[in-house]
Formats: structure tokens, sequence, C-alpha cells
């Protein structure tokens, strides 16, 4: 079932705001735009749909488009301990099929990869393309950013770590995003307002909101063997990748679990946010490839 509700956070005058209920949780997402065929925008962390508010209206002029809060993030239900990935990409192929658009352009970022691929594999008839934003996976160097002495970052095993993003992170939601997170990966100046901060570590700050993040860096870390099985037979869909702070990093990943054409772009001077520090050249970027896999059409 699906119920337009009224928002609870932040929006923009171009969205309507839904919940869908899909089997034990309900989804938030956002929707725009009436011609085209769909786009599903998939975030990273630490966001929420907010995190593709500037894009949205870019691509609606064009397509269908729709934004989802992963369950355990923004404003969907709150996840459970034990919540995977696997979890994740049930959700999004029961959100797909309960708004009945499907094949949809898939398009995510950041740490929904291993949520994109799983649902891009067990329900190939939900996806159409792939667009992939500073994106990787587990068992194709993903792991590697967890190696804090090789130039990983400490947080991946600090949410990993049962119980410590609860213990050390509760209460200090505005202040871990906003001096750390967004600052730390963020090229563009002024991309990312407090306001935005804000926003982001509302959801984090409710009781259990932690969960969701843990649940999809616990995955992860014990995904890869998984994945490099699953990619002995390669997708056969387009996909489009985009780096920013990562540079070739998310084509590096799509070249080895995709056998179809596979287009680039990276942008200088951008960091790992480029939803929100170039929406106009990511959205560019977008509506240049889905006119070349489909050209002459709106689709």
């Amino acid at each position: 079932m699906i119920t337009r509700v009224t928002p609870t956070g932040a929006s923009i005058p171009e969205v309507q705001h839904h919940v869908a209920a899909v089997g034990d949780a309900n989804l938030h997402y956002v929707s725009a735009g009436t011609e085209g065929s769909p786009i599903l925008l998939v975030h990273g962390f630490p966001e929420s749909w907010w995190a593709f508010h500037k894009l949205i209206p870019l691509l609606a002029h064009t397509y269908r488009v729709f934004a989802v809060d992963l369950r355990g993030f923004g404003d969907s239900t709150v996840a459970e301990a034990g919540f995977t990935s696997a979890q994740a990409a049930e959700d999004l192929h029961e959100l797909i099929t309960a708004l009945d658009v499907g094949p949809v352009h898939l398009a995510g970022q950041d740490i929904a990869g291993g949520t994109l691929y799983r649902l891009a594999t067990e329900h190939p008839d939900d996806v159409r393309s792939i667009i992939a934003t500073e994106m990787g996976l587990a068992g194709f160097g993903l792991e590697n950013l967890g190696d804090i002495t090789h130039g990983g970052s400490w947080h991946i095993g600090a949410l990993a770590a049962p119980g410590i993003a609860r213990l050390l992170f509760t209460g200090r939601e505005h202040e871990l995003l906003g001096t750390w997170a967004f600052p730390s990966m963020t090229a563009v100046p002024g991309s990312i307002s407090d306001a935005d901060v804000a926003e982001f570590a509302r959801a984090f700050a409710r009781e259990g909101g932690w969960n969701g993040p843990v649940g999809l860096y616990r995955s992860m870390l014990a995904e890869g063997e998984d994945f490099r099985s699953r990619a002995t037979t390669k997708l056969t869909i387009p996909a489009l990748a985009v780096g920013g702070f990562g540079g070739p990093f998310t084509a590096g990943t799509l070249s080895q679990i995709v056998t179809g054409p596979i287009a680039s772009v990276e942008f200088d001077g951008v960091g790992h946010y480029v939803a929100l520090e170039a929406p106009e050249r990511l959205a560019a970027a977008i509506l240049d490839f889905l006119a070349d896999i489909t050209p002459g059409a709106l689709t």
C-alpha cells in the first residue's frame, strides 16, 4: 500500500512525499516528474533522499524520478539489529513492484552499491540500467577502505563493530556529520549547508538510528566472496560510472561486473558527495547517458 504523506523533515516544492508498505517496513520516498521512464535514486552514507534534492528537479523535466530512504535511514522505518544489504535490496524490489514502474534506471552511490548489485542480480527485470556514483563493491576493492594502515577510514570499523556506533555517536550526530563526515570528503566550498547536515543528522538521532548504516557496513565486510561468485556471470545492462573524490574507482568496479556498454565521467574539483556538490554536472552526465542508450526516445 502506498500513501501520500506530509513531510516531517526538509522538502522542496518539486516533490511529493509518500510511504510504501514493504514487508514489515514502511519506506519513505519522494516522487517528481510525470513523463519518461523511471529513475530510482538510492543514497549512501550518511545520507537520505535529501542527498538528491538539488538533482531531482534537473531530471524531472524529462523523467519520472523517485528517491527513497533506505530502511534505517531518513524517514523510513528504523532498521532492526541484524539489518543487511540483502534486506535493503528486497525492500527496493518490493518498492518497485508496488510502484509498478520496473524496469528502472537505478542510480545509487557510496555504500548503497551492495544493495544495488543484489537487486540487479536477483531481480534483473527490475533494472534497466545502472548509474553508479562514487560507488564500490565488496570483493572488488571496497573492503580496502576499512584498512586504516593504507589510507582507509576509521568509520567503517566503528560502524561494523557491534554496539560501537550507538555508544560513540548517539547524541553527537550533528557534530559527527558536520565536523567530520561532510567536511572531510567535500571539495566544493559551501555546497553542503548546516541545514543539510541537520536534515541528515535528524534521522540518525532516532532511537536505533544507527542500525541502518551499521547493517550496510557489516554487510560490506562479509559479502565479498558472494559478489565475486555472482560476477562470474556479468550484468549485460548499460552502465554509467561517475567519479569525484574517488576518481576511476567506480568505473573500475563496474568493469568487473558489467559486460554491457560502460560510460564513465570524472569531475575534477568535486568530492565524494557529487549530487550535492555538482548537481548540474551530474544531471547533464545522466541525461546524456540515458539519451545515448535510447536515442530518439523519452525513456
